[in-house]
């Protein structure tokens, strides 16, 4: 995520970070419910009347727009990666019908939720299939770097590496209220367990903001430093629902063929550009796969 739009606000949060923490952990939590704004000021215990003005100053993003984003995101992965039929998939996204949901829905990602569906269809259990998966052996470019080891400035996720965003959106609230986000070089979420044995409620990852030397991380931010060395970087254009593709693709046919070792560190997810003001089919985001040093 590219935060360096966002201009800096110099003024300490005051306690709202904290409020509004509570609102986002509830917005979350509710996302198959009707959110009103009163109901959100009593979570955050502020005024109904001022306290969203507050919110969008600090967020740069309306509640009612980030909530859309946050079902259209979900909603994405049902269609992608669930059998749900779309009227259900509507519904859980706030939608009164199917068609209302099919035109939001095409906006934001460019296709009708039948599309999108048919376009991320694949085989389920035949890993050759799945290797051959139409446009699946041209659609990623993969090149093998070497990056320099950094300083984040993170804050620790617990649970499903869907949800990571909860992280994100009190991080980015943390650096707008603290007047930092001009220092900002970077934005990657680094993920520390393998989903494919580790129950989701107990998988660890964290949101990260890289720093320079000299950057005050100060609680509830905690100092992270990701490794340096060889990576090899898939670069995905589309929306984060999509990404868990890309993973499959990589371990599945790109780490086999390519005679590398991975190295005992974690993923990293480096963010290009800013789901807010970003098409969701126009999202950049590097998956970067730690590899053994050769030799």
């Amino acid at each position: 995520m590219n935060l360096h739009k966002t201009p800096p606000r110099p003024n300490r949060d005051n306690g709202y970070l904290r409020r509004f923490e509570r609102v986002i952990e509830y917005i979350y939590d509710h996302l198959d419910e009707d959110i009103d704004l009163n109901t959100l000021a009593e979570v955050a215990a502020l005024s109904p009347w001022h306290w969203h003005r507050v919110w969008q100053s600090l967020y740069g993003e309306s509640i009612f727009s980030m909530v859309k984003r946050l079902r259209l995101h979900r909603a994405a992965s049902d269609l992608a990666y669930t059998a749900r039929p779309v009227s259900e998939i509507a519904r859980r996204a706030g939608y009164s019908s199917s068609e209302a949901f099919g035109r939001s829905f095409k906006t934001a990602y460019r296709q009708s939720p039948s599309q999108y569906r048919v376009s991320r269809m694949r085989p389920n259990d035949d890993l050759n299939a799945l290797i051959t998966w139409k446009g699946h052996t041209d659609m990623y470019e993969v090149s093998i770097r070497d990056l320099p080891a950094e300083r984040i400035a993170s804050l620790p996720h617990k649970g499903s590496y869907m949800e990571i965003g909860r992280a994100f959106e009190t991080l980015v609230g943390i650096l707008v209220s603290r007047g930092l986000v001009a220092q900002i070089l970077g934005m990657k979420a680094y993920y520390f367990s393998d989903p494919t044995h580790v129950a989701e409620e107990d998988l660890r990852s964290c949101a990260g903001a890289v720093v320079a030397e000299g950057f005050p991380i100060e609680a509830p931010l905690e100092a992270y430093e990701s490794r340096g060395g060889r990576y090899a970087v898939l670069t995905h254009v589309g929306p984060y629902a999509e990404l868990k593709a890309a993973y499959d693709w990589l371990y599945g046919h790109w780490l086999p063929q390519s005679g590398q070792t991975p190295a005992d560190a974690p993923c990293i997810e480096n963010y290009l550009n800013n789901p807010r003001d970003t098409a969701p089919s126009d999202l950049l985001t590097e998956v970067c796969l730690p590899l053994a040093n050769e030799g």
